[in-house]
């Protein structure tokens, strides 16, 4: 069996970063499925899902260090006029940050439980907002 539901955000920064654990935990009952695997996707390509500890300080070094990684004021080729969208593109930052962050998670569930570490919350990622977003969490098994 296969069920998938979407989280919506409305994101306030351009980068900020979202515990949407609960979020994620409040649709597994939906689904009637008590053993299989869920799994979390974010459908833009400036934006990521992570797993971390839920952390002030973390989230900012995290955000530190993408920010060393992935400078914004360096001369990015897709900081153009892209034609086929009308505007310049001003997000390659965004971009790269999320390829390194992922655009998603897997966990399995048991009895009706996603087993997850302690310490570990999902986190959604967002590199070039403020923005509307949406998230797809797909539940298969039985």
């Amino acid at each position: 069996m296969m069920y998938m539901e979407s989280i919506s955000l409305l994101t306030k920064k351009y980068n900020e970063y979202t515990v949407i654990t609960q979020q994620v935990r409040d649709i597994l009952p939906r689904s009637g499925i008590k053993n299989g695997m869920i799994t979390v996707v974010t459908k833009h390509t400036t934006t990521g899902i992570t797993v971390n500890e839920a952390l002030e300080c973390l989230e900012s070094d995290i955000e530190v260090f993408l920010g060393r990684l992935i400078p914004e004021d360096y001369p990015y080729s897709h900081a153009r006029m892209l034609r086929d969208y009308g505007s310049t593109a001003g997000n390659p930052t965004g971009h790269l940050k999320a390829m390194l962050t992922g655009n998603h998670c897997h966990f399995p569930v048991v009895d009706g439980e996603i087993v997850m570490g302690g310490a570990q919350e999902i986190y959604f990622c967002e590199f070039d907002g403020p923005a509307h977003r949406t998230i797809n969490v797909a539940i298969q098994g039985e």
